[in-house]
């Protein structure tokens, strides 16, 4: 029996407002750090088995974006670089490098809050999950929680733009 208040579940009982939510929480923690408020999570059957958040000021590192960090944990835990069957939840549409990560790392799932109108490749810039010719090929929905992403991104370049001036 349904209602109109029931809200889309997945299979382990959590929404993917919770997993957005567990990733906009990372995408703070980098904040606090001074870094672009991007975080992630990757999911398996319900459970949260890697994460990760922004980090290459910090980290000295092109490629210490959140969707990486949270794929390099979920690889570690699971003692394989290939995640079939896992979902990646990223507050902000990924970028090309992270596609690629994603792709190579077989997830099947990506679920992301914000559209990235300079560097997204979920159809903001181009898409990348859309070409034919690659081997692999996630599920892309965008837009969960996408305002409260969006604020915090807004937010945070404010809050530079001010200190700037």
């Amino acid at each position: 029996m349904t209602s109109e208040n029931t809200v889309d579940i997945q299979p382990s009982g959590l929404s993917d407002e919770y997993f957005m939510r567990e990733a906009i929480s990372l995408a703070r923690a980098a904040e606090c750090l001074g870094e672009v408020p991007v975080g992630a999570v990757v999911v398996l059957d319900g459970k949260i088995v890697g994460r990760g958040f922004n980090s290459p000021i910090g980290e000295h590192d092109p490629t210490a974006h959140a969707e990486i960090a949270a794929l390099r944990d979920a690889a570690r835990t699971m003692g394989n670089y290939r995640l079939p069957g896992c979902e990646l939840y990223v507050t902000l549409e990924p970028c090309a490098m992270c596609a690629g990560a994603i792709m190579h790392a077989r997830i099947s799932r990506v679920i992301y809050g914000a559209r990235d109108p300079k560097t997204g490749v979920h159809g903001s810039v181009v898409d990348l999950f859309g070409v034919q010719r690659l081997n692999h090929h996630a599920s892309v929905e965008g837009g969960i929680l996408a305002d409260e992403c969006s604020q915090l991104l807004s937010n945070f370049f404010a809050g530079r733009r001010r200190k700037a001036t």
